[in-house]
């Protein structure tokens, strides 16, 4: 009887296969038959924010790709491609494809945002999100209050309320997200509305961080409430301040970790 055959090590293309079969990009549906160099660029994008490949590293070339992936070079290609339109890489001829610098990224894009908050430097993505928040969100909660119709004020109620009677994390967060996503829509500013959609992702990893976190859901809740309140009555000041109590309560959740 013949010896078992120890275990093989994964390859780094079955490994890729196996993070990439059956998980579902947001943005799919607009991009048929596109999976694999969707997958790849994925990959090699995740690599650079993560900081394997730090700035001006120059990347293996299209060969090395794709003998380490066993994909097609015009998979290949098209990854690198949709890589330098985020900002990530530049390529020139005999040279090859090089990291940019951090500041160049597109931190906006769908993409760099969701592998910038997986990346191992957590904490500082979970500050830049809440700076953000503290820039625009006390404002635009405060033209919410003076601007919505009550079409967006019946979201921003819905959402508050799912929030409250969420059953597991990933409701309660996606409630959250919807909740303030549908307040930039309601500030009636039109930059606030694609800046929103783009920052969603960002949004998702803040929440469902914190959610893990915090020690005293109905203490956010009621926070939340707040701000639904004083944006359904009309008052700006009161929901500017509403959602300053809540960064801070955010913000003291993040420090304390």
């Amino acid at each position: 009887m013949q010896d078992a055959k120890p275990n093989k090590r994964k390859t780094a293309a079955e490994a890729f296969a196996e993070r990439t079969s059956g998980v579902r990009r947001a943005d799919a549906a607009r991009m048929p038959g596109s999976s694999v160099h969707a997958s790849l660029a994925n990959e090699i994008g995740l690599r650079i924010v993560r900081g394997d490949y730090p700035p001006g590293t120059i990347l293996p070339n299209e060969a090395k790709w794709s003998e380490t992936f066993d994909v097609s070079r015009s998979a290949v290609r098209e990854a690198i491609k949709m890589l330098m339109a985020k900002s990530l890489l530049s390529s020139r001829p005999k040279i090859g494809s090089w990291v940019e610098p951090k500041e160049r990224w597109n931190l906006l894009d769908r993409d760099v945002l969701a592998w910038y908050a997986t990346s191992p430097d957590r904490e500082v993505f979970l500050r830049t999100v809440q700076e953000f928040r503290h820039i625009i969100e006390p404002e635009a909660s405060a033209f919410a209050a003076m601007r919505r119709t009550d079409e967006q004020m019946a979201e921003i109620s819905q959402a508050c309320r799912e929030m409250g009677e969420a059953t597991n994390l990933q409701e309660r967060t996606r409630a959250d997200t919807r909740f303030h996503l549908a307040i930039l829509r309601a500030s009636g500013n039109d930059l606030l509305v694609p800046l929103g959609v783009l920052i969603e992702s960002a949004f998702d990893h803040l929440f469902a961080y914190t959610t893990r976190e915090l020690d005293d859901l109905q203490h956010a809740q009621r926070l939340h409430e707040a701000i639904e309140k004083s944006i359904r009555l009309q008052r700006p000041d009161a929901a500017r301040n509403a959602v300053r109590k809540l960064l801070a309560n955010t913000d003291s959740v993040i420090k304390s970790r």
